[in-house]
């Protein structure tokens, strides 16, 4: 339910509580002035029944009314908990990008000093990069406006230089140790002849 709902709610309740009151009170005087005069038994329970119907009216209406209260509150607390929550999002995305932002730029020179030591050649080092990025060879000779046949004796040198066996050694070289910890039985497994330091 809306702020805006349970606000007119709880006017509606008011009217209603304070029509019933006024109904209330008007029969018992009524009732009273009618009681001075002699009035019928019948006519004096129709009006003692509506006095009642009245008050419980109003009765029910405060609890309703309380209700309302109780539930603008909750809807209040709830706004409260949503903004808190929603502050402590926003500044873990922006922890997150100052903290990967680092890590970004951290890998970034981290690869390019890997690529000096392999003495990679300018084109080298961009053909290098786009397969690490996912581009195939077809893709890269199309960016870089030369043939497929360039490329893939470029990224031949990469392999060479570097001591891999090909794109997937290359992808894996830089990314092997970002990712989730390797089990213990595979740990002395890698070949630390590719890592140079």
């Amino acid at each position: 339910m809306s702020h805006t709902h349970v606000r007119a709610e709880l006017r509606e309740n008011l009217a209603i509580m304070a029509v019933l009151s006024i109904l209330a009170v008007s029969l018992g005087v009524d009732l009273f002035l009618d009681l001075g005069r002699r009035t019928s038994v019948f006519h004096a329970l129709i009006e003692g029944a509506a006095i009642v119907a009245a008050a419980l009216g109003v009765v029910l209406g405060a609890r309703r009314l309380r209700m309302a209260v109780r539930e603008a509150q909750d809807l209040r607390d709830q706004a409260r908990t949503l903004l808190s929550t929603l502050d402590d999002t926003r500044r873990e995305a922006e922890r997150w990008r100052r903290d990967a932002s680092a890590v970004v730029a951290g890998l970034g020179i981290a690869i390019e000093q890997q690529f000096e030591r392999w003495e990679l050649s300018a084109a080298e080092k961009e053909i290098a990069l786009l397969l690490l990025k996912g581009l195939g060879h077809k893709e890269i000779a199309e960016l870089r406006n030369v043939s497929e046949t360039t490329v893939r004796q470029q990224a031949r040198n990469v392999y060479r230089k570097g001591g891999l066996s090909g794109r997937h050694d290359l992808a894996a070289f830089f990314l092997e140790d970002l990712l989730a910890p390797r089990p213990a039985s595979t740990v002395g497994s890698s070949n630390p002849s590719r890592r140079s330091a």
